[in-house]
């Protein structure tokens, strides 16, 4: 590790590092972007903690690795549009409770998303990540050929983002009539990582609809044992959210799940998401 006073600490053993000794609301060189960069592509899930930053400055840092993203549907920041509001209270659940990867169904899903705790629960609303690197190399031989050149259709038919609306009839209209509008994405159900050049598995349970060139039954089937393979607990850390703390995640080569285990309580995150490419 280089000598500035950067500490990166693993969290668990197949992937998450916390990063100690960084102020996200300053300024950061090029020496601690890069370094910062590369724990991300080791570690494919990082965390900062006591980070109290404006939207500004949260969209700053995220601005480094990439142009920004405004959701299709989700809520955002009047005052900095590419903040998503994330809230979840008694009337109005989180839905991001099954394991998933952000917006792969669009043709182009995120890099990765930047997610900050505004407000927590006092127990309870922990994330966990999943690492699509082991849970492909852990498949068996037979199995890496038969996914071997397969490629999945992705859509946001199945996804609740009307439920962020609440009791905005008009809103949510306008999210299913946007929604029905979109063709689902083909992409492949291996993707090679563009910077580490390893391979991941890339289905999810939410976005993914079908596997093509096989029956509805079989892709039902093998779709079904995959998603129980990905959520493996050796595949997996936990973080314990508290107010400041941040996550910074590589969605090509990671799903997440969001642990809904906090009744009524209030619950807010902000995220901003940073644009990817195309998956191969």
């Amino acid at each position: 590790m280089s000598s500035h006073s950067l500490e990166i600490m693993p969290i668990a053993g197949a992937l998450g590092a916390e990063i100690h000794g960084v102020d996200l609301a300053q300024p950061l060189g090029d020496n601690i972007m890069g370094e910062i960069k590369s724990a991300l592509l080791e570690h494919q899930v990082i965390f900062f903690r006591d980070q109290d930053i404006t939207p500004a400055q949260h969209v700053a840092f995220a601005g480094g690795f990439g142009s920004l993203q405004v959701h299709p549907y989700l809520p955002n920041l009047e005052e900095q549009p590419e903040v998503l509001i994330l809230e979840s209270k008694e009337e109005n659940r989180s839905a991001a409770n099954a394991w998933h990867s952000d917006v792969t169904f669009t043709e182009e899903p995120p890099l990765g998303s930047i997610l900050l705790a505004r407000e927590m629960p006092s127990y309870g609303g922990d994330t966990m990540w999943a690492d699509m690197y082991a849970a492909y190399e852990a498949l068996s031989p037979n199995m890496k050929r038969y996914l071997e050149g397969m490629t999945a259709l992705h859509s946001a038919g199945r996804a609740r983002f009307e439920d962020t609306k609440e009791n905005d009839a008009e809103a949510k209209e306008e999210i299913k009539t946007v929604r029905k509008s979109l063709k689902p994405a083909e992409h492949p159900v291996v993707r090679t990582h563009p910077e580490t050049g390893r391979k991941a598995l890339f289905v999810n349970s939410i976005f993914t609809q079908r596997l093509r060139g096989v029956s509805p039954a079989e892709s039902t089937a093998i779709l079904k044992y995959l998603y129980d393979h990905i959520s493996t607990p050796e595949f997996t850390c936990r973080f314990s959210w508290r107010k400041n703390s941040v996550a910074f995640w590589d969605n090509r080569c990671t799903q997440h799940y969001a642990i809904a285990d906090y009744g009524g309580a209030h619950r807010l995150m902000h995220r901003v998401t940073i644009n990817g490419d195309r998956p191969f």
